[in-house]
């Protein structure tokens, strides 16, 4: 049994841009992933709306990844692999994170994970990153102002993420290649790219444990 820790915010835990209730366990891409890789793989998701990389939040109390994720990584241990896909909620107007700081905020997350003792035999897991799926033009009016400035700096994640895959030596997805935000928030994913994320995510699994 290979054990993966998925990693990440609201677009982990499954929120929906409807504003309706979360989307079910079967819907959400880590469910998707449990279902594409099948029984010799057990899914262990950790999506927490607002989380940051590595950023204390003044408005939205305990939401620093950095901060959970060795406590997480000691609790799911013995883990294979850790897809981690953090960054979005760091693009806030609150926290005049550039790009490059908000990938490096993701790179000190991999340093973590790759520092760890949560593999099997005290190594650590393997680190699989994704790019945060890129916000829409326009943002619902619920996100409209914390996300100012955001859908200018977001298309720049994609080449800082992939320097910080290449600097720490971890695999790498890049999501902006497939996936849109809904309309209907600017923000989050709906159901369909939902399944595209754990399609692809069971395809870049296979390919580094298989």
């Amino acid at each position: 049994m290979k054990n993966i820790l998925c990693y990440g915010d609201s677009n982990t835990w499954g929120a929906d841009p409807a504003g309706g209730p979360r989307f079910s366990w079967p819907v959400r891409w880590p469910g998707v992933l449990q279902r594409e890789l099948g029984d010799g793989y057990r899914v262990i998701e950790e999506g927490l709306g607002g989380r940051t990389t590595v950023l204390d939040d003044p408005l939205d109390d305990h939401k620093n990844g950095k901060t959970y994720l060795r406590p997480c990584l000691e609790s799911h241990r013995p883990l294979d692999l850790v897809v981690l896909m953090l960054g979005t909620n760091d693009l806030k107007y609150r926290f005049s994170f550039t790009p490059q700081d908000i990938a490096a905020g993701a790179g000190v997350l991999v340093r973590l994970i790759q520092a760890s003792a949560s593999g099997y035999d005290g190594e650590a897991p393997r680190v699989l990153l994704l790019v945060p799926p890129p916000v829409g033009e326009q943002f619902s009016e619920r996100f409209a102002v914390s996300f100012e400035g955001a859908k200018q700096k977001a298309p720049h994640l994609s080449r800082h993420y992939a320097a910080i895959a290449q600097e720490h030596g971890c695999a790498f997805l890049d999501t902006t290649e497939f996936l849109r935000a809904s309309p209907l928030d600017g923000l989050h994913l709906d159901a369909e790219a939902h399944l595209a994320l754990g399609q692809r995510v069971a395809q870049a699994v296979r390919d580094l444990l298989e």
